[in-house]
């Protein structure tokens, strides 16, 4: 309250200034005119005549001077409690409160700026709330697998040997997974993450990432065509994290392209950026889903993902990591069945 009589005041007291300002001036120009242009024995009628017309255009200034700062101040005020009350709902965890728009231009800019922040607030508390539930659904998923093969071994339904600890020991493999990832994905999106920048030919990296995943690609019976630059393409990155970046973007391709499918990996230079591109002949992304495709835990294909172990994390990662190195990736596909594209921008060295 006090913060708001304090303003109601001063604007008062801007206007009253103004006012004050404005009849000394006259009074001083209106003197200064009747000497010069007044005979000397009508000067002080004159005079008394302009102080007198000053005296009740100053109380007529005042006057509405003081009803249009009152009217005024009541209409910013009354604007800026509701921003104030507003504020402190979503404060107290009311995220779909919002504020009337006024009609004055700045107001408006305001309170539309507010209503923005509120729905973006809104929007990551929804994003908080589904990803608590995603992450308590993927850890329900392993947990009633260790608790199905105990339960087993307990009624002697399971046999007690080797194979049946080796499944234990894959869902228990399961679950740490799904820990480290949500460990990294927390320890990327706040920063925290170690990077170590170094000048390097983007070609030598895609190489070793295409050996390293070849053994799972001649499994799936897939090609792989590489299609690299004769030039060295430097850029100005972390190779670790470009490698971890590229190995999770062909794993997604070698998961989603049936036999018989091909993955082309190519790098090409874009003015001050070097791209590298992973396209597929795969199941292809629907146009519906394509913008949640880096969200937490989204699913384009629920089923399929689970089956593969994906935790759905996974391009969360890459993009946050593409994005400490000053890159981006992006996602693009023709539909269902016509295969999937994404493309990794880095800063180019020099």
């Amino acid at each position: 309250m006090r913060f708001w009589r304090q303003l109601r005041w001063q604007m008062i007291g801007a206007q009253m200034l103004v006012v004050v300002v404005g009849v000394v001036t006259l009074n001083l120009t209106a003197n200064i005119l009747i000497e010069q242009s007044i005979a000397p024995d009508q000067v002080a009628a004159v005079r008394t005549a302009v102080m007198q017309a000053l005296t009740i255009a100053a109380v007529a200034a005042t006057i509405a001077g003081l009803t249009t700062s009152i009217l005024l101040v009541q209409v910013i005020l009354r604007s800026l409690r509701s921003i104030a009350r507003s504020s402190r709902r979503i404060a107290a965890g009311r995220y779909d409160e919002r504020v009337t728009v006024p009609a004055s231009d700045e107001l408006r800019a305001v309170a539309e700026s507010f209503n923005q922040m509120a729905e973006a607030l809104e929007q990551i508390e929804q994003r908080r709330i589904t990803m608590i539930g995603n992450v308590a659904h993927e850890l329900r998923t392993p947990l009633a697998g260790i608790e199905g093969y105990l339960e087993g071994l307990i009624d002697g339904v399971l046999p007690n040997t080797a194979n049946t600890f080796l499944d234990m020991k894959q869902e228990v493999r399961r679950l740490r997974r799904l820990v480290d990832d949500l460990q990294t994905l927390s320890r990327v999106e706040a920063g925290q993450i170690a990077l170590h920048f170094t000048t390097f030919d983007i070609n030598d990296v895609i190489r070793r990432v295409v050996t390293q995943i070849q053994p799972q690609v001649l499994d799936s019976c897939l090609q792989v065509q590489f299609a690299p630059d004769r030039q060295p393409i430097l850029v100005q990155a972390d190779p670790d994290r470009v490698a971890q970046i590229l190995l999770n973007l062909l794993g997604n391709a070698v998961r989603y392209t049936p036999e018989g499918g091909c993955i082309t990996v190519r790098s090409e230079l874009n003015n001050d950026n070097v791209q590298v591109i992973v396209e597929d002949t795969g199941i292809g992304i629907s146009a519906e889903h394509l913008p949640f495709i880096f969200e937490r835990f989204y699913r384009a294909d629920p089923s399929r993902a689970r089956t593969s172990g994906g935790s759905g994390i996974g391009l969360t990662i890459t993009r946050h990591l593409a994005w400490a190195m000053g890159g981006d990736i992006s996602a693009a596909s023709a539909g269902i069945g016509k295969g999937s594209t994404f493309t990794l921008t880095l800063p180019r060295a020099g």
